[in-house]
């Protein structure tokens, strides 16, 4: 069955239309949508984009139910079809619920961002606010490349708003009675660049020194972007320095039930260059760390996504000073290697170099809004019906009951 991260949505630095898309759904039962001016949600790292959006009911088919909307931040490390003595391979890192029917308190109250108050007043009376805050220790959305022949929903870690109505908040949800609309969590280059990292060593062999600098050009790269190490290799000694090989390496720190850590390299070149003894090598490589070259490596993580083009190689984390490192998910860190390959009697030795940096999207620029509700545009989920169900449970409740189920806009 088809999931939401398929959904049709412009890519995270595609330009945005002149209108301010709105993206909604509607229950399969019509009791109750959803409606939202935007899908991503910036991490500044000092403070995250609320989560904000207007529900909206139909008291006929609600038939005295309660309205409750939740935000919810998911680790999973399988596909959903998978379970082992009962347990499913997924965990809930955070979960936040509100009840927006009957209201709580006054609607005026709950009225947060502009987009609402103007959703509002083109929805009616039958339209209700919600809002959420994000709290400082959930990572970003970001999944693990599945291999070729991989189906299913593998390591990732996703948001979730969810709109559904029931007796009480923890009755059961009925799948027909519910819809859900898949967020991301991103973060953005921060606008200012820390200083070119560089890094250096000496290895004494038989009281000879081999010195080797490497210097990155910058400390921040946008994807897509070309990283120029500048490498300085001073061979002192009476050994041969046979091949110098640098790497782009994405370092992953998966954290659950245990601190896990992987390297990928995402970026190779091996030039095949030497440096005679008592010679000095001095030479700028070049390192693109792109998907395109890495289509085929499993374990590789991405860029959480809504639609399947729209993605990357993810983007470095950086987490708010003063949070605990132990932030459960998926952190992504780089580093370019430089290993000097030095020739012997007995066997290679090498000298290894680390240089950390950032790997990011540049801020977008600001969205102009809308000044009215005219320049609006709804933009509607549709689904194709799975035959064959045969009860509540086993409907797809992302399943959007079409223009004639949904509410008619002003």
């Amino acid at each position: 069955m088809s999931t939401d991260t398929a959904d049709s949505l412009p890519s995270i630095c595609a330009s945005m239309s002149p209108k301010n898309v709105v993206f909604k759904k509607i229950c399969k039962d019509k009791s109750v949508g959803v409606y939202m001016g935007r899908r991503d949600f910036i991490d500044h790292v000092d403070s995250v984009d609320p989560v904000d959006g207007v529900v909206i009911i139909d008291h006929e088919a609600l038939q005295g139910r309660k309205v409750f909307v939740t935000l919810s931040c998911t680790f999973r490390y399988g596909r959903d079809d998978m379970d082992v003595i009962g347990i499913a391979f997924r965990r809930e890192l955070y979960l936040s619920t509100r009840q927006v029917y009957p209201p709580l308190q006054d609607r005026e109250r709950s009225i947060h961002t502009k987009i609402q108050a103007r959703l509002l007043r083109k929805l009616g009376d039958n339209a209700h606010p919600f809002f959420f805050e994000f709290p400082d220790n959930l990572p970003c959305s970001v999944a693990l490349q599945p291999a070729p022949n991989d189906v299913g929903k593998q390591c990732l870690v996703e948001f979730e708003i969810k709109v559904f109505s029931a007796e009480s908040q923890d009755a059961k949800i009925k799948k027909r009675s519910s819809v859900k609309l898949m967020i991301r969590k991103v973060q953005y280059a921060p606008e200012s660049q820390g200083v070119p990292p560089s890094v250096e060593t000496t290895k004494v062999m038989s009281d000879k020194p081999l010195h080797v600098k490497a210097s990155l050009d910058k400390e921040l790269y946008y994807h897509g972007e070309v990283i120029h190490v500048d490498v300085c290799v001073a061979n002192e000694t009476h050994k041969h320095v046979k091949n110098i090989i640098l790497s782009v390496d994405q370092i992953a720190n998966v954290v659950l039930y245990s601190n896990d850590s992987y390297s990928k390299s995402v970026a190779i070149e091996e030039a095949g260059d030497s440096v005679s003894p008592g010679a000095t090598l001095h030479k700028v490589y070049k390192l693109l760390p792109v998907l395109a070259n890495n289509l085929e490596r499993r374990g590789i993580v991405l860029d959480g996504k809504l639609k399947h083009e729209d993605t990357n190689l993810a983007s470095s984390s950086i987490i708010k000073e003063g949070v605990l490192k132990e932030v459960l998910g998926i952190m992504v860190s780089y580093k370019v290697m430089v290993k000097v390959i030095i020739g012997g009697m007995m066997g290679s030795s090498e000298v290894g170099l680390e240089i950390p940096f950032k790997l990011m999207h540049p801020k977008p620029e600001a969205e102009k809004e809308s000044e009215t509700e005219d320049e609006m545009e709804f933009q509607e989920f549709k689904r194709s019906n799975v035959g064959g169900m045969k009860d509540d449970e086993e409907e797809d409740g992302n399943v959007s009951g079409g223009e004639d189920m949904a509410p008619k806009e002003k």
